[in-house]
């Protein structure tokens, strides 16, 4: 039998090792990250581990180190040098920000041929255009970040760099679109809801995500799919003037995109979808550990959590199921929803916030605007 090569036992080295990181990597594209990273790159993600970085941030500078370590094979035939030379990064925002009309007529203008097929074979390009002007700042935004980590300084804030990029937005004017082109209000949800009003497992546990993401404020993906029992708190119920009481629950966050976890940021849930996730819990004997979890073909509930995307993937079935264009929804449209529809409702912006934990008031505050400007007087001045 013939003998590994060493290129064949340094990739299987790394996958082992990335092994020891994967309660916060993508091990779905394991193999795929030891090919392509270098084990300095293994190591440098190791050591932000071991530092506590969040899991989040970190999957993002994996995923974006990924792509980089790619690009810059397919474009230069060689692994990324650290730190990365001023030519280099100048290269990167050619290959990425970059005219279409102008490319009709000049094929070397933007990324070449032979670097975009290959980027597009392995699943790294999508698609077609130049990338968003955010998406580059924040790559180059995580390439200086890693390159800090493994104690260099790069070439990030030269003035070469920051004038390139002003020009190519400039050059290339983007509309901005919304993580989801559609907000799910109050009427979607409902419509969502009634998708899942049986008591199979399935339907309970969509309903309570469903609820207890939009109810506590439009939690984002990775905080519902995180979510542990041990974060929960029964509270004293609400006594109501024309009926019984209504049940309360806190959710600790913890740690968020926004927060470091130090403080004890809290969200509060009253009445149906706290039902919903009692429902949940009893049926699924969830006492402990993950809240919301897979459910096997056979109807088994699974010790682990669902996935953040698995929220985003229920979101649209459930879309789909409710006779709308599930293309048209995403879990972020449950964040937007939440305040578009506290808008629609009249709550303050300050009290909507409270619940959804937005920390620019700029950000929170379009959703209010955009709910009421199509209808608001100063849209029908003649």
């Amino acid at each position: 039998m013939a003998r590994p090569t060493k290129s064949q036992t340094s990739v299987e080295r790394r996958a082992e090792e990335l092994d020891t990181i994967a309660s916060v990597l993508p091990l779905e594209r394991r193999d795929e990250l030891a090919e392509l990273l270098t084990d300095q790159d293994i190591e440098t993600l190791r050591h932000l581990v071991n530092a506590g970085m969040g899991a989040n941030t970190l999957r993002a500078l994996t995923s974006d180190l990924a792509y980089l370590e790619a690009w810059g094979l397919a474009a230069t035939g060689r692994s990324l040098p650290w730190p990365a030379p001023e030519a280099l990064l100048l290269k990167f925002v050619a290959h990425h920000l970059w005219d279409p009309e102008k490319k009709t007529t000049d094929p070397d203008h933007g990324m070449p041929a032979a670097a975009d097929d290959n980027l597009r074979r392995q699943g790294f390009l999508k698609s077609v255009g130049p990338h968003a002007p955010a998406t580059v700042r924040r790559r180059l935004a995580n390439w200086s970040t890693l390159t800090k980590w493994r104690g260099l300084d790069g070439a990030f804030t030269s003035p070469a760099l920051k004038s390139a990029i002003r020009h190519a937005v400039r050059a290339v004017p983007r509309t901005r679109r919304r993580k989801s082109a559609k907000a799910v209000t109050g009427d979607v949800l409902a419509k969502l809801l009634a998708t899942c009003a049986g008591d199979g497992l399935r339907d309970l546990r969509d309903r309570a995500i469903l609820m207890v993401a939009f109810a506590s404020g439009g939690r984002r993906r990775s905080e519902i799919a995180g979510l542990r029992v041990e974060q929960l708190t029964i509270e004293t119920p609400i006594e109501m003037p024309d009926g019984p009481p209504l049940p309360s629950l806190a959710i600790h966050l913890g740690r968020t995109k926004t927060t470091s976890g130090e403080q004890d940021d809290t969200v509060y849930l009253t009445g149906l979808p706290v039902e919903a996730l009692y429902a949940w819990m009893a049926a699924a004997e969830i006492d402990k550990g993950s809240v919301f979890r897979g459910i096997g073909r056979w109807g088994t509930v699974s010790k682990r959590a669902i996935d953040p995307q698995s929220v985003n993937a229920i979101l649209k079935q459930r879309a789909e199921m409710a006779g709308l264009e599930a293309g048209e929804f995403s879990a972020h449209g449950l964040r937007s929803g939440y305040l578009t529809e506290a808008a629609n409702r009249g709550i303050p912006l300050p009290e909507a916030m409270e619940q959804s934990r937005h920390r620019s008031v700029q950000q929170a505050s379009s959703y209010y605007n955009n709910a009421t400007r199509r209808s608001g007087r100063a849209a029908r001045l003649l």
